[in-house]
């Protein structure tokens, strides 16, 4: 379970502010990707609550929803995304590390130290930073971050669906299920499709479609 051990290395007992980084949507085949930074409390937060929060590919969607409004309410975050567009220009990685940047560069303070899961550490964050690979399930900070970024972009492609139901977003979350590919056989991409990855550039290239994003709008 995640704990405060990285936090504390970096100087949370002294008062330094250390804010938790996590992104989700790396992997869908529709829809932005998103990140979320996160900073508890130097007094903490419940121990009961605590025990509940890891990373949020862990917890049931029923879970996460559950600590969403909780974590929200006592804890300093900022959400940001990167876009369709800008994933298909700058290819996912450097969208999702983009995304965190304007996470952390969207908090109301500057933190003493951000803890980033994954292995790369984003450019130019406004402070500090460590990259931590499973950070999401090491660090409280990171695992809270993973759990307003997951329930954001859950709802997001949710209320996408509503628009393009064809393809069951609000249960896949615009990853490349059985249903979504059905749907993106019979319907073709929508303007929140990743043209440049490989299932939706393959579609393109079958149906003769343009790959390029500029011309989808």
């Amino acid at each position: 379970m995640p704990d405060f051990s990285f936090e504390l290395m970096h100087g949370r007992g002294d008062g330094k502010i250390i804010c938790g980084v996590d992104e989700v949507g790396r992997g869908p085949l529709a829809g932005p990707v998103v990140a979320a930074a996160a900073i508890i409390p130097h007094e903490g937060l419940d121990p009961a609550l605590m025990a509940q929060i890891n990373d949020s590919k862990k917890l049931t969607a029923k879970k996460r929803e559950a600590l969403f409004p909780v974590l929200t309410s006592h804890c300093l975050f900022a959400i940001a995304e990167a876009s369709v567009e800008e994933i298909d220009t700058i290819n996912i990685l450097q969208a999702s590390l983009l995304a965190m940047t304007r996470a952390v560069r969207s908090l109301s303070c500057t933190p003493s130290h951000a803890l980033i899961d994954g292995n790369k550490i984003p450019k130019d964050l406004p402070c500090p930073a460590t990259s931590i690979v499973q950070g999401d399930s090491k660090s409280l900070s990171i695992a809270v971050a993973s759990i307003i970024a997951k329930v954001t972009r859950d709802r997001m492609m949710v209320a996408l669906h509503e628009t393009y139901p064809a393809y069951g977003w609000n249960k896949n979350a615009g990853y490349g299920t059985s249903v979504h590919m059905s749907a993106l056989r019979d319907h073709g991409p929508t303007i929140w499709h990743r043209r440049s990855f490989a299932p939706v550039a393959a579609l393109c290239q079958e149906k003769g479609l343009s790959s390029d994003f500029a011309e989808q709008a």
